[in-house]
């Protein structure tokens, strides 16, 4: 799960998944995997010739040294490790509370966020009705709105059609840009491109 909204472009390690829950499933690969795949959307996908990502904390202040959890010492960090070998510009942990300001400013071309409601915040705060998810690591363009069905509006003509027209925009923009550029999004499936992974 990618968001782009706003000056932000986000990757998940989690999705849809209970916070409690997370720990028992928070592995070195969860994190790399997202860290692989922004990396090459952003190069691939959205023209960042070198990508420049940052990775979010888990626990506040990214676990200050092992003083609020350990698992930016112990996942996060091999992760970043394994990415900069091979050959990707990520960095952090960094504080979730600061490092999405940081990338609004453009330090950072992209964030790993380390779950949904870390990402989706400044996400939302800032692009709420203009917001995107982007699927990777699919072999198609898969773009869809930011949001749930609300299905609380059906009917009721309150919908703001913004984050689908926002969607369809982005889409149209990769299938554009495969077509200028060949062999950019068609090589998404191929086995030695982190997007097909």
């Amino acid at each position: 799960m990618m968001f782009t909204g706003g000056p932000l472009r986000v990757a998940l390690a989690s999705i849809h998944e209970p916070l409690f829950e997370l720990r028992n499933g928070f592995t070195i690969g969860l994190v790399f995997q997202p860290i692989d795949l922004l990396h090459a959307a952003l190069r691939d996908w959205f023209g960042v010739p070198e990508p420049r990502i940052a990775v979010a904390g888990l626990n506040p202040h990214a676990g200050e040294n092992g003083r609020f959890g350990d698992e930016e010492i112990r996942v996060i960090q091999p992760a970043i490790e394994m990415a900069g070998n091979a050959g990707i510009n990520a960095t952090g942990p960094y504080p979730a509370d600061t490092v999405f300001l940081r990338a609004a400013q453009g330090e950072f071309d992209g964030v790993v966020a380390m779950y949904h409601d870390q990402a989706l915040i400044p996400v939302k705060l800032l692009a709420f009705d203009r917001a995107v998810n982007l699927t990777l690591g699919l072999p198609i363009i898969r773009t869809s709105v930011d949001h749930g069905t609300a299905y609380d509006i059906v009917g009721k003509n309150r919908a703001d059609p913004g984050s689908m027209k926002e969607a369809i925009r982005l889409a149209i923009d990769l299938v554009d840009r495969q077509r200028t550029s060949p062999g950019v999004l068609n090589d998404a499936a191929s086995p030695s491109n982190p997007l097909a992974e």
